[in-house]
């Protein structure tokens, strides 16, 4: 017995030392002049472990350790994270000066060579160039604005009297699944003359393999059977087939088509030539930036607005000047979805207080001195921008619901406001998704009241989310409150608004919103920070 227990005696003391040593190497291995403090964690895997599960509060520990400048190993690289709004300034403002984008090698190799957060100089411009010609302001008030005014107000149709799952509900409703159904629906309907339950099945086909490819985008790029990178890398082959059939067949057919794909393929109608290699890539890049970011949105303001009822009627009163107006089915325009001023502010402040998207990755292409210390040629540069968001400084009481400090259009455009990215890479997206978020809305509080009915827990991390669903109950419309006009209009108050305003300290609520690292190409964040 003496004898067993000093065998494991001696197992237990020789793992720990192979880890102290482990720890010690690793240490040892990222040891050079002039970097910043910090740890590397383990070889290979490094700090991505602690990283993926504590979120914001390993960094909140690693700054309070060692400042708001310091060294670390995620994602499968030696990283440097920077949370001094200064010095991230300086950095998203300066790629011509080695500071260019430098998202992890399995975010690269998911999304593809050509895809937008891969590329700088005048490939990025290209490339982005390319991008805006599909979703710019005259793009979206000429073309899409109609099609997201009518799908919307469809969408919304009948749903007093139920219970409804907001996550799942508007999950249905992001960039991805309005641009995929509806290249999919009329490419088979109209090549084939297939009836719309084949077409919907083959938009079954497709998300999945997406889902798989979104979640190896944010993994250790391991390709070994089982692994998220492996699923996400056979997600890809099977998205780029899909792709690639749809591509064929159309080329094939003289029939136009009103989407996002027909203008990338109509090269002598464009000032952008690309390859079919750079068209998928746009193509899954747009999807993937549209990914989750707008429902998520939309689902935080919803939950936001149904805790805090001054803000609703605030809402609801922009929304019903403008129905007033209207015919009952009428649409919106785009003179009226630009004046909008308090439901942009809503969606910046659910951006800024969800912290949907954390930051982005930059990688040097050279060695870099920055604040004192010297960054070495291919390490990536973490600029986490999501403390600033809660900066009391830049934002009075930042834990606190207020879509009123948005008003002040300065706001939007001041130093240190990154909800969108910043410099010349600030989301192409923004207007989109503003756009999409806001025609739901417009909608939403004016046909409808709401209460919660449970399943409020939010997740923080990797990404904003109720693992339980958010649900709520529409009531069903008495026959004495009238139309919906008159419906709205009685009711400017919440149908919740007796109980009071839930605390809207962060700390005390059950959100801890942090959102994954994304790539900058993410339409809004609303699709977030982007490229």
């Amino acid at each position: 017995m003496a004898v067993l227990a000093m065998v494991v005696c001696c197992l237990v003391l020789g793992f720990s030392f192979l880890c102290f040593a482990l720890l010690k190497w690793n240490e040892i291995r990222y040891r050079g002049e002039g970097l910043p403090p910090g740890t590397m964690g383990w070889p290979v895997f490094g700090e991505t472990t602690d990283f993926l599960k504590h979120g914001p509060n390993f960094m909140k520990n690693q700054r309070a350790r060692y400042g708001s400048l310091f060294k670390s190993h995620i994602l499968g690289c030696p990283t440097i994270v920077s949370m001094d709004p200064e010095l991230n300034r300086y950095i998203l403002m300066n790629e011509g000066k080695g500071l260019v984008p430098g998202y992890p090698q399995s975010m690269l190799d998911i999304l593809g060579k050509c895809n937008i957060a891969a590329v700088h100089g005048s490939a990025h411009k290209y490339i982005r160039g390319s991008m805006m010609s599909l979703i710019s302001p005259a793009m979206i008030k000429k073309q899409l604005l109609p099609k997201i005014e009518k799908f919307m107000r469809s969408y919304l149709h009948n749903w007093d009297g139920k219970d409804i799952d907001i996550q799942e509900r508007t999950n249905e409703i992001d960039c991805f699944n309005l641009e995929v159904r509806s290249l999919i629906i009329r490419t088979t309907l109209q090549l084939h003359e297939i009836v719309e339950i084949e077409s919907s099945q083959l938009y079954e086909t497709f998300k999945p393999e997406f889902d798989k490819l979104m979640v190896g985008t944010l993994s250790l790029p391991v390709n070994i059977p089982g692994t998220n990178y492996h699923r996400g890398f056979q997600g890809r082959k099977r998205v780029v087939r899909i792709l690639r059939q749809i591509m064929e067949e159309r080329r094939a057919s003289s029939i136009a088509h009103n989407d996002m794909l027909d203008h990338l393929l109509r090269k002598e109608e464009s000032n952008y030539n690309l390859s079919d290699e750079e068209i998928i890539d746009q193509v899954i890049t747009i999807l993937y930036s549209g990914y989750e970011t707008v429902s998520t949105t939309l689902m935080m303001a919803i939950k936001y607005l149904h805790d805090h009822p001054r803000a609703l009627k605030e809402l609801r009163d922009e929304h019903m000047a403008i129905r007033q107006r209207k015919k009952p089915e009428e649409p919106i325009d785009w003179n009226e979805y630009k004046s909008m001023s308090f439901t942009r502010a809503v969606i910046f402040e659910t951006s800024r207080l969800a912290s949907i998207v954390n930051g982005v990755l930059r990688k040097t292409t050279k060695d870099i001195e920055l604040n004192g210390f010297v960054v070495p040629k291919g390490w990536r540069i973490y600029v986490y921008t999501r403390e600033i968001n809660y900066d009391p400084f830049l934002y009075p009481e930042p834990l606190t619901f207020s879509p009123w400090r948005w008003l002040d259009k300065g706001l939007e455009s001041h130093n240190y406001c990154f909800v969108f990215g910043g410099g010349s890479r600030l989301c192409p997206g923004k207007e989109l998704g503003i756009v999409q978020i806001s025609t739901f809305l417009h909608y939403f509080v004016t046909r409808y009241r709401w209460e919660e009915v449970g399943g409020d827990k939010i997740l923080q991390f990797p990404r904003v989310e109720a693992p339980d669903g958010l649900r709520i109950r529409l009531p069903r419309k008495s026959s004495k409150t009238g139309d919906n006009r008159e419906h709205g209009r009685n009711s400017v108050t919440h149908s919740i608004a007796s109980t009071g305003s839930r605390s809207s300290d962060l700390g005390k609520s059950k959100f801890r919103n942090l959102g994954v690292l994304a790539a900058e190409n993410d339409f809004g964040k609303p699709p977030a920070t982007s490229e």
